[in-house]
Parts: C-alpha cells; structure tokens; sequence
C-alpha cells in the first residue's frame, strides 16, 4: 500500500510502487503463500496507522491511552489525537511536503506554538492554537522552499491558514473521523484497538 512517506516523489513516476506495476511485497521471493492469520490483518492496519503518522510503539501506546480516557469513540479519538501532532499539522497545512519534512522543520527550531519557540513535533496541539514559521531569514527561506517543493492538497477544514507574509496557520477545532488524511481514511480502526488492547 503506498502510505506517501516521501513527500512530492510519491506522486511520480519514481515511486517504487507505481514503477514496476507489480502487485507483489518487495523481495526476491514476491508474494508469500498461504492466507494471512487474524493477528497478522490486525497488526498490518496498526503498522500502517503508525508508519504513516511517523510514531514509535511507545508513542503510539502513548496516543492509545489518552484516546481510551475519552468518553467518545476511542479507534475515533485516536485518529483525532493523531491529526493533532505538530508535525502532522504543519503538513496539512502544506508548509512542508511530507510528515518527515516537518519533523525536521520542528526540530530544527523553525516553528513557534502561540509565539513560543518548540522543537517536539509530537506535541499535542488544542483549539485556537497558531503555528507560525520563525520571522528568521534561514526559517522564512526554508519554509518557503518546502511549500514550493510539496504538492498542494486541500487544507481540512478543522486548519486554517492566517493570510500574511510569514506562514501561518491555526486549528480551529478538534479533528474528526472525516478529517482523516483521505490517503488513510480507509483505515479500520477497530481492529488496531482490538490488538493494542490484547
């Protein structure tokens, strides 16, 4: 499945996936044989959720029981605390093309939280929160060159970008089912939240 981790290349015809047409895993032995068990389909989604936010099973326990505190739907409350990660914020604002991309804009220390500097892109962000790219020459130019370099997709409505000189954006509410990335809103939480909690 193409979980689009390489940004802008993706969408080309260098990616690996779309190059050889071949509907098999990678490797020299190609498909496996024999049906895959009720584990393995399980731990698949929950492989995919994680490689395609960018987290690490600590994170992603992490994530798991703060979205089983919620008194909503937790498969639901899970995706929404994902969508709330700095990083993942920042990429579907398009200030950067990739989850990866913004990652490294983070922590490189080019990005301010309510006009504090952050370097932690898995922080958590709530209601009313701005993100702004530092007014640094080094920041303006970086920012400016990840936005030419991504591909411009539509910015979900739960986003939205302050007009201005220096990039901007806000979160206006807290993400929804429907907010998913379209690329993985065919993810099936539940079962992810009946192997985390096995």
């Amino acid at each position: 499945m193409k979980l689009y981790l390489k940004g802008s290349r993706c969408y080309s015809p260098k990616c690996p996936i779309d190059r050889d047409n071949r509907n098999k895993p990678p490797g020299m032995h190609g498909a496996r044989k024999g049906k895959q068990s009720e584990y393995g389909v399980r731990l698949r989604e929950k492989q995919k959720l994680k490689f395609f936010y960018g987290v690490l099973e600590r994170q992603f326990r992490r994530y798991f029981t703060l979205a089983a505190k919620s008194a909503e739907n937790t498969g639901e409350e899970l995706l929404s605390v994902l969508e709330r990660r700095l990083d993942n914020a920042i990429h579907r604002l398009g200030f950067a093309p990739s989850r990866a991309a913004a990652r490294q804009m983070v922590t490189g220390g080019h990005v301010s939280v309510n006009d504090k500097p952050t370097d932690i892109p898995s922080m958590l962000l709530r209601p009313g929160d701005t993100i702004k790219v530092k007014s640094r020459e080094r920041s303006l130019k970086m920012a400016r060159e990840l936005m030419r370099e991504g591909a411009k997709e539509r910015i979900p409505d739960f986003l939205e970008v302050v007009p201005g000189e220096i990039p901007e954006g806000r979160l206006t509410r807290l993400p929804s089912r429907g907010d998913v990335d379209p690329r993985i809103s065919d993810i099936r939480e539940q079962l992810i939240i009946e192997i985390v909690t096995r």
